[in-house]
């Protein structure tokens, strides 16, 4: 008798768990959600990051408050969420290619495939290389030549090491058969700082640098993507300079393993909508960005794919992490 009164307890505590945890999902959001974004403020990232978080917000009827993590080329505010956040829906964050990059070339605190709930995946970048407008590279090939005249004195700013501007840079050198030295800092204010400071000769970033080129303090000696940029039309791609590349580090929004997939569909939704809205399309517009819209199946099979594929770069630059 006594187990049959135990048995109908415990089954009871788990009628009333689970519905709990529909009520939970149903309820969601019921108090603001933080956004994590792994860059300084003022960067392209991060303008972009806050228009979809508006956007989004309108959606879900609470506030996506901006929470900025900088360092680690991006990693610190992912490794940070996937280390003490619970997976409840209320802290997710920006995704960078870093995140899947960075475990191939050293010992990290996560792993990329499962300690994360990957949700939507959103946008991707503009990357150029700059330098003051004082410089003496008018062009690209003023560089490549200059650097084969001496080998490791052109510098480069970049936003951290590890980053898609980092192995990028190294990719058009080694093709160049040339050597440039990075110079890593924690994001776009700070690499933007170091070129108009003349700290560095150069800087590989996304288009936090647009204002400063606009203002005709910085030059903009080529981009990464596959056409032109509409905002640049007289800047040649790399592709027109003789490499084979297209470099544009598409990134999206991820939570904590373990998240409700209820959840998890409500934020994707959010977040979907916002890329549509014709005031977040502007913003991206404004800073060379496209929408990237994969859903949450695709964008976990994308992390697969991106992983491999980083590996056979890492692999070819040897920057692989050494293995016992």
């Amino acid at each position: 008798m006594t187990y049959r009164i135990m048995q109908k307890a415990g089954l009871a505590a788990f009628a009333f768990a689970a519905l709990t945890v529909v009520t939970f999902a149903q309820d969601f959001p019921t108090k603001p959600i933080t956004l994590i974004v792994p860059w300084p403020a003022g960067g392209s990232t991060d303008i972009s990051m806050r228009a979809i978080a508006e956007s989004a917000s309108k959606v879900l009827g609470q506030p996506i408050v901006v929470d900025n993590k900088g360092g680690g080329g991006g990693t610190v505010g992912p490794a940070t969420m996937a280390a003490s956040a619970k997976p409840d829906g209320y802290t997710i964050a920006q995704i960078p290619i870093t995140v899947f990059r960075l475990p191939l070339m050293q010992d990290v605190s996560w792993n990329p495939e499962t300690d994360f709930t990957y949700i939507v995946h959103i946008t991707g970048y503009t990357f150029g290389v700059t330098t003051n407008a004082e410089s003496q590279f008018k062009t690209w090939q003023d560089v490549v030549d200059f650097a084969k005249a001496n080998p490791g004195k052109v510098t480069y700013a970049t936003p951290g090491a590890g980053t898609s501007l980092h192995i990028g840079m190294e990719q058009i050198a080694a093709r160049a058969g040339i050597k440039l030295t990075q110079v890593p800092f924690k994001g776009g204010a700070e690499s933007n700082a170091a070129v108009l400071g003349k700290h560095t000769m150069l800087q590989a970033d996304s288009t936090g640098w647009r204002p400063l080129v606009d203002a005709g303090k910085l030059r903009l000696l080529m981009v990464w993507t596959a056409k032109r940029s509409p905002n640049f039309p007289n800047t040649p791609t790399l592709n027109e300079l003789g490499y084979d590349m297209v470099y544009d580090s598409p990134f999206g929004i991820a939570g904590p393993k373990g998240m409700d997939p209820k959840v998890v569909a409500k934020i994707h939704d959010a977040f979907k909508k916002a890329i549509e809205d014709p005031a977040v399309l502007a913003t991206l517009a404004k800073l060379d960005m496209v929408a990237n819209y994969k859903n949450t199946e695709d964008y976990r099979k994308f992390v697969t794919e991106v992983t491999e594929s980083e590996r056979k770069v890492i692999n070819s630059l040897g920057l692989a992490k050494k293995t016992n």
